[in-house]
């Protein structure tokens, strides 16, 4: 079981001295080819230091795969899973068939603009959720899965608050930015 720690804190390591760290998210991606869309949501877990794996998955051309991994994955400690797919994006409604944990779709960019991704997610049938963020909206997704740990788990919810309240100082920044801004009309 995974205990989140306080943020600079390392983690336990094993007699090799390789850090020893369980999973608590899961992002999985029909294709590597969404790799540069889901780096976001990576990083910013890496930056939050929320342990996560990262595996491709296909409904389509995996399925009994989909279905071992969703049906394995609370029981290896997974507490949210991030699932991402294009086109007919049937991945992450097959997850949440498959498991009782929280699934979050993020729908990839394709040829209608994300749309069609967007509404196969957003589309489940009663009893079979999926939270679905923007289009290509990784980063939210992990964000999003943060806020669902931090429900029990006060270090994660002291780092998210923390990085809410950053939110708040880029903007009034930018406005101190744009107070300096002069143009001849402008009036503040």
């Amino acid at each position: 079981m995974f205990i989140s720690l306080p943020l600079g804190e390392r983690c336990p390591q094993d007699r090799e001295g390789v850090t020893i760290m369980n999973p608590t998210v899961s992002i999985i991606m029909g294709s590597t080819s969404d790799m540069p869309v889901m780096e976001k949501a990576m990083q910013f877990l890496n930056d939050q230091q929320i342990p996560f794996e990262v595996n491709a998955l296909s409904a389509h051309r995996t399925p009994d795969a989909v279905e071992q991994f969703a049906g394995n994955a609370e029981g290896r400690g997974i507490k949210v899973i991030i699932a991402a797919a294009g086109m007919a994006a049937a991945l992450p409604g097959v997850i949440a068939a498959s498991t009782t944990l929280p699934v979050i779709g993020v729908p990839i960019k394709g040829m209608l603009d994300g749309l069609d991704a967007m509404l196969s997610i957003i589309q489940m049938p009663p009893g079979i959720p999926v939270a679905t963020v923007g289009v290509n909206g990784a980063m939210n997704a992990a964000i999003l899965a943060m806020e669902m740990l931090a429900l029990t788990d006060k270090d994660v919810a002291a780092r998210l608050k923390t990085y809410k309240a950053g939110l708040g100082k880029k903007i009034e920044k930018a406005n101190k930015d744009l107070a300096e801004v002069k143009y001849e009309f402008k009036t503040n």
